[in-house]
């Protein structure tokens, strides 16, 4: 019978193909297909499926996961199992193979976090919400993101991607708000402002001494939550079913002046007593090292910022642009005397002993350094020489060399990436960078446009034409002149005994075009030679007709090799003239490396929803499917992310559209891009032409 579940031997043959890189010998494989067989048929189909999925991406990762699915089963329904499954991955795209594996093993305590069906509620459901709700809150700004556990390393708070431990969702909900509250606080309240691995480092046990140090750290922030959102702390008080604290010698940490310091001393009187761990379910816990790592990069990098605003300040106000020498000579940090709402001291910048409005984002800075070390050192006040920053918060680093040597991700934007087979995102997947074409010679755009001189003038009378003419409007209350119409319509009215009407005048008014336009230009290898000519001779084309339309557009190419090397260039931003410079850097496009265009559409779609027009349109010219070196996306993922990127761009209100020289294009693009947003030019000397074309049908 179809339905019946598989026998051990045929469970064992299937796991045999599938693990065969990975499985020592035959026995692992029946000891595997022993664990699976007890189980139902639907469930053997979900465990070997998600095998064959996760062997894709790494053969050990599947081995693990067939070995934790019969337990993990056991407790979790096949949509709780499919999140477990996914947090095992993304921790392995994020962390690598151990943290991942710890995942599989740990599928009892996913189960405690994930346990329940139409109560619980998942990351993706709240991520938004809690986002803003996080940045409406002060302090650094941090993002969100999935972990087994809640913690935080001080720029992420990484929350559970599933949470149903009570039996209502709107509970569910306040689960994860209190706990994305507490890491907040962690950050806010400086709980990694010393090295607490090394607070906890004499006692006999370290791992009880940082829960206990975690238990009076929660104490001190719920204190600290209280005076600013005392609602949430209510909420709070209602989880833990109203519990006081769980040592009277605690309250000392609710006084508004405690730190973290004060939960260091308290743990040295209560670690030998009779105070265990309060782990309620809203509770993350403490990643020294990860916020300790996290810290020192930014401590190093903050200063150097800080120190350049200095400098800057220095400059402005004197001239001088020489570097002081000695710390607190000219600069200064006072602290007010009064206490803020929240318990936090405010603090003001001293130049000359005289209080100064710091420039830019500096307050938001000193915030940052306030939150990581309680004050604002000597040394940091010593304005930045000679070595120091150009200019204030800018890093001297060229895209450009960012891969040279040690792969660095400073100054990087990380994108998402679909996998269709596990029908989730992997994680900020993709390191993207924008770079500057290096300008071209100046020769190929006026040969261009001697080459297509006469379709360079018809396509302007053309595009004259789309501008809009003043339109007459008729019958209209106010206006330039009457409308003999109405008029004797009126007249007509009023014998008939009528009312007369005042719509009697007509008046000009002008059709405005409100567009904005993204040219996304493929600068693939593929492309080299003819196809390339023809990508920028078309562009040439389009802009000397765009100019006298008049639309905003802008002019990006994209290329890479690797999920870690996506590259966008800058070819004509929005609001940037079509000037000699913008003509040079078309004539300067050339084929680069490969077509990862999930990253590139995503990267594109953010900069074009950043401008404020009525109709959007994301236009790519390219010559073939998205392919790349490495990481499986050539073929059907790669087609898969490329349309699910396309999807996110017209949910935000932006209109994609391919132009194509791939004959095969009917093979993937109806399927990426709908059956009409997109063409076929199977000349490649017709390219220039049609795109001015196709660009006059789409928009009007």
């Amino acid at each position: 019978m179809p339905n019946e579940p598989l026998t051990a031997p045929a469970l064992e043959d299937r796991l045999d193909d599938l693990l065969d890189a990975v499985l020592s010998s035959r026995r692992t494989a029946t000891r595997l297909a022993e664990g699976i067989a007890p189980l139902p048929r639907d469930q053997q189909d979900f465990v070997l499926h998600w095998v064959a999925v996760i062997a894709r991406t790494n053969p050990e990762m599947a081995y693990q996961f067939a070995a934790a699915a019969p337990r993990a089963l056991a407790m979790l329904d096949l949509s709780a199992a499919e999140a477990w499954i996914i947090q095992a991955m993304d921790t392995y795209d994020r962390e690598g193979l151990y943290p991942g594996s710890q995942v599989f093993k740990n599928a009892a305590g996913f189960a405690m976090l994930a346990r329940g069906g139409a109560s619980a509620v998942t990351f993706e459901e709240v991520a938004q919400v809690l986002q803003l709700f996080i940045c409406g809150l002060s302090g650094r700004r941090l993002r969100l993101d999935t972990a087994p556990h809640g913690y935080t390393d001080t720029e992420t708070i990484f929350l559970p991607s599933r949470i149903a431990l009570r039996p209502a969702r709107d509970e569910n909900f306040v689960i994860y708000k209190a706990m994305a509250t507490l890491l907040w606080a962690q950050v806010r309240h400086g709980t990694f402002s010393i090295d607490l691995g090394a607070a906890c480092a004499g006692y006999a046990d370290p791992k009880r001494a940082l829960d206990v140090l975690n238990t009076l750290e929660n104490i001190r922030l719920e204190a600290c939550i209280a005076r600013t959102l005392p609602g949430l702390a209510r909420e709070m008080q209602k989880l833990r079913g109203g519990k006081e604290q769980p040592d009277p010698r605690s309250t000392l940490l609710t006084m508004p002046a405690a730190s973290v310091n004060d939960s260091v001393a308290l743990l040295a009187e209560v670690y030998a007593g009779d105070m265990a761990p309060a782990h309620y379910i809203y509770v993350p816990t403490l990643q020294p090292e990860q916020a300790a790592a996290m810290r020192n990069a930014r401590l190093a990098k903050e200063k150097a910022e800080f120190q350049s605003v200095l400098k800057h300040m220095l400059e402005q106000k004197d001239g001088s642009g020489s570097p002081q020498t000695q710390p607190g000579e000219r600069f200064a940090v006072q602290a007010f005397m009064q206490l803020a709402a929240d318990g936090d001291t405010n603090h003001e910048l001293l130049l000359d002993s005289e209080p100064v409005a710091p420039p830019g984002n500096v307050v938001q800075l000193m915030d940052s350094i306030l939150q990581d070390l309680g004050e604002i050192p000597d040394d940091y006040l010593v304005a930045a020489g000679d070595g120091g920053y150009r200019k204030p918060g800018h890093q001297e680093l060229d895209p450009a060399d960012v891969w040279k040597g040690v792969y660095h991700e400073q100054g990087a934007f990380f994108y998402n990436e679909w996998d269709h087979k596990r029908r989730h995102y992997r994680k900020n997947w993709c390191v993207l960078r924008e770079l500057d074409v290096h300008p071209g010679n100046p020769d190929f755009i006026d040969a261009t446009l001697s080459k297509y001189a006469p379709q360079v003038t018809q396509l302007k009378r053309t595009f004259e034409l789309l501008r809009g003419e003043d339109k007459l409007l008729k019958k209209q209350p106010d206006g330039d002149d009457i409308d003999l119409d109405a008029v004797i319509a009126a007249y007509a009215d009023m014998k008939s005994g009528m009312e007369l009407s005042d719509r009697l005048l007509t008046k000009r008014h002008k059709s405005e075009r409100d567009l904005a336009v993204m040219f996304m230009v493929d600068m693939s290898g593929s492309t080299k030679g003819w196809i390339n000519d023809a990508e920028r001779e078309a562009l040439v084309m389009s802009c000397e007709a765009l100019e006298v339309l008049g639309d905003r557009y802008a002019i990006y190419g994209f290329s890479g090799i690797t999920r870690k090397r996506c590259e966008i260039f800058r070819v004509k931003l929005f609001g940037e003239p079509y000037s000699a410079a913008v003509r040079r850097r078309i004539a300067g496009i050339l084929p680069q490396d490969y077509t990862r265009m999930g990253a590139a559409i995503r990267h594109l779609t953010t900069l074009l929803n950043r401008v404020e027009a009525r109709t959007k349109l994301l236009i790519t010219l390219s010559d073939g499917k998205p392919d790349d070196y490495s990481d499986n996306y050539r073929g059907e993922y790669g087609i898969e992310d490329t349309r699910q990127a396309l999807i996110e761009a017209h949910r935000s209100g932006i209109k994609p559209f391919c132009i194509t020289i791939d004959r095969e294009a009917r093979d993937y693009l109806p399927h990426m891009y709908g059956p009409v947003n997109w063409t076929l030019v199977d000349d490649v000397a017709r390219l220039p032409l049609k795109v001015a074309d196709i660009y006059r049908r789409l928009t009007t």
